[in-house]
């Protein structure tokens, strides 16, 4: 029996890290609002070096990912959805069937699984970092390298001031220059200046923010600080002068089963030199004078993170007010435009099966920005303002949150027409169509701008039927709004959706 079988399911927390080289799970308890760690999984399935030639996963690959899934499914069983977290990283990222993974990795869950993007990457191992060490002052440095991308941070105590995911890692490093086994002075230093070819994006800018200490939070790093320790070159702190006097012997030693003998475990041992190319890269290209280690990392910057959400402290939530004031949208316009749409929500989600939390947040900011493509032009914001929405990068949100939402607002006014919802499953785009016609008659109800209330309507939905009771006096009172739920009419039916209009 573990730990995590006394405690009260309704108190624990799980996130569970799909890397590209190892997957991790951690389980811990919310004790007065912090985070005490009960247990942690972690297995090499190298998902990375699956993908083949066509950047696909091979089944290989995706059974060693499923199987280890399996391991770690136990250990979620009767914890509520929204105190569990699965995301995915590069791997997931660059595939292009990560789709079809995605779904058999839920079918083993029974939990949703994300993809998020390099910058929250890089955001939520900061977070993870930054709980785990003293609330010091001054700037820090966050290195994290994964398998297929690696992660650079400036920040200070909580909050972030530069974020970056460079493309390479050890496992990408690994198939590319010590895919033999073999360590020379050549491959070395061909890797070496590789990873100081991508630095060169974030040089200047890292530089010239500075830090006043670097901090190092992955198992590459981890590994590096062990085996200086280990040859007693330092006492496990990393500088420059001890990397490059490693590099030195790991050339004399010519092979990385030579890596056994100083204590490198035998799954590591294939990608030790290149996690510490790229190390050396980034002491050399950003100056780096020393490291240390810190436990934190990426699953534990989810726990913090899901526990934000439960204490109504959601990084999404101020992502959502800084888009509203970076793109000057009239925000009480967007809150009468979300009561409507809410108010018509609560009468229909049970029905319709549109009753999640997620399901609510996703109505809402789609609410809040549904003009903002009104900062590029007026002709056809709507597709500016998915344009936006699908591709900046929004703090706290998934990659399959960010494309909900840009679809939502995609199809927020004018035509309703299939290409809008391509690319989801088709029970994924059947619940975005009725969270898309909730939100073009939250619009509908609010197109006079005069912010006022939502009237009282009676909703009722069942199947693709959806009938609207007004009293009659307020509609007769508004024949342009009974202009515009007769456009609607149209427009919705080219999915099959029938809008019933009453008086009462």
């Amino acid at each position: 029996m573990t730990a995590s079988d006394n405690a009260n399911p309704s108190e624990l927390l799980a996130a569970i890290d799909m890397g590209s080289n190892s997957f991790h799970m951690v389980v811990a308890r919310q004790v007065h609002g912090e985070i005490r760690t009960l247990e942690k999984m972690g297995e090499k399935v190298q998902l990375g070096a699956g993908l083949d030639e066509d950047n696909n996963l091979t089944e290989e690959a995706q059974q060693r990912g499923l199987d280890c899934l399996r391991r770690f499914a136990q250990r979620l069983s009767g914890m509520p959805q929204e105190a569990v977290e699965i995301v995915g990283t590069n791997a997931l990222r660059v595939a292009r069937n990560a789709n079809q993974f995605i779904a058999r990795a839920e079918e083993v869950l029974g939990y949703p699984v994300e993809i998020i993007a390099g910058r929250e990457e890089a955001r939520l191992i900061y977070l993870g970092v930054a709980h785990t060490l003293s609330d010091d002052t001054g700037r820090r440095l966050v290195v994290d390298i994964g398998g297929g991308s690696t992660e650079f941070i400036i920040g200070e105590r909580f909050e972030t001031r530069a974020l970056e995911s460079l493309h390479m890692g050890c496992v990408s490093f690994r198939n590319r220059y010590f895919a033999d086994g073999k360590i020379n002075r050549r491959q070395m230093d061909q890797a070496v200046t590789h990873a100081s070819q991508e630095l060169l994006n974030i040089r200047s800018r890292y530089r010239e923010l500075g830090w006043q200490s670097s901090v190092g939070s992955s198992g590459s790093i981890k590994a590096v600080s062990s085996v200086l320790s280990t040859l007693r070159i330092t006492d496990g702190s990393i500088d420059l002068k001890s990397m490059r006097e490693l590099r030195r012997r790991l050339i004399d030693m010519g092979h990385v089963r030579r890596l056994a003998d100083l204590g490198v475990r035998t799954d590591r041992q294939s990608i030790f030199p290149a996690g510490f190319a790229i190390l050396l890269a980034a002491f050399e290209s950003l100056g780096v004078e020393s490291m240390t280690y810190a436990d934190g990392a990426l699953r534990e910057g989810l726990l913090y993170d899901i526990m934000g959400r439960i204490q109504h402290e959601d990084v999404r939530e101020r992502t959502i007010s800084a888009l509203q004031e970076r793109y000057q949208l009239d925000q009480r316009h967007g809150e009468a435009v979300e009561a409507s749409a809410i108010t018509l929500w609560q009468s229909v989600c049970q029905s319709w099966g549109i009753d999640t939390v997620a399901d609510e947040e996703l109505l809402r900011w789609a609410s809040r920005l549904h003009e903002i493509g009104l900062t590029i032009s007026h002709s056809q914001y709507h597709k500016h303002g998915a344009y936006l929405l699908r591709y900046s990068d929004l703090p706290g949100f998934t990659q399959q949150f960010q494309q909900e939402l840009a679809t939502l607002v995609r199809g927020h006014r004018r035509k309703f027409s299939t290409s809008i919802f391509e690319g989801f499953s088709p029970r994924d785009a059947d619940r975005l169509k009725r969270l898309c016609i909730l939100l073009r008659l939250g619009v509908l109800l609010q197109h006079a701008r005069n912010y006022e209330a939502p009237p009282a309507i009676k909703a009722q939905a069942s199947g693709k039927q959806l009938t609207l009771t007004f009293d009659e006096e307020w509609l007769s009172d508004r024949p342009l709004t009974l202009a515009d739920f007769t456009n609607e009419r149209e427009y919705i039916a080219r999915q099959g959706f029938d809008l019933d209009i009453q008086t009462r």
